[in-house]
């Protein structure tokens, strides 16, 4: 009798064994199922290939904006535009001539916030002081229209080259400031003749 029970008892374990391995591999399945759910809830709800967007204030062209791809997420509780194979943005002046440029190799814009981040490869160009910033991410403040950067920033000038961790700036990136400046400055006023 108890060479029975034992027996019962291992069938019974081996059992419970095989239906917890069963159910496991089941399970993964179901979770296939939910993340293919999920990543539906996930995709955009408007996508546009090579678009050209122009932004005017008082009648005048302000704002040029180019990207290869737009995906707007704009059914969320915070809605946002991603520019996920980078953008360009011309900043023009009243006569349309362009004073700056800003590109990326990626760009996010939440619309409620009105700001927008630039990331990767970020490039702004000055054309009237002949200034270039380099980082790899910047935030426009649309309504202050101001950048910043919390980064290393690089400032190429015609005759000499500025480091720095962070920086503010005006959108045309025409008065600005490196906030942690770093590297040896030498300074000859024939420079500024």
């Amino acid at each position: 009798m108890k060479h029975y029970f034992i027996k019962k008892n291992l069938i019974l374990k081996s059992i419970v064994i095989i239906f917890t391995i069963a159910m496991l591999f089941s399970c993964e399945n179901d979770i296939n199922k939910v993340n293919i759910i999920t990543a539906k809830d996930s995709l955009p709800i408007e996508s546009i290939k090579n678009l050209e967007l122009i932004y005017s204030d008082s009648g005048y062209v302000k704002v040029f904006l180019k990207s290869e791809l737009l995906d707007s997420y704009s059914d969320l509780k915070d809605p946002y535009t991603e520019f996920p194979k980078g953008f360009e943005i011309l900043f023009l002046d009243t006569l349309k001539n362009i004073k700056s440029k800003m590109t990326a190799d990626y760009g996010i814009s939440y619309d409620k916030k009105d700001i927008m981040e630039a990331k990767n490869n970020v490039v702004v160009i000055n054309y009237k002081t002949k200034e270039t910033l380099n980082t790899e991410h910047l935030i426009w403040y649309k309504r202050e229209k101001k950048i910043v950067s919390d980064v290393f920033v690089k400032i190429t000038q015609e005759k000499r080259i500025l480091y720095g961790n962070g920086l503010e700036s005006d959108q045309t990136f025409n008065s600005w400031k490196i906030l942690e400046p770093t590297g040896i400055f030498n300074y000859n006023s024939d420079d500024e003749k």
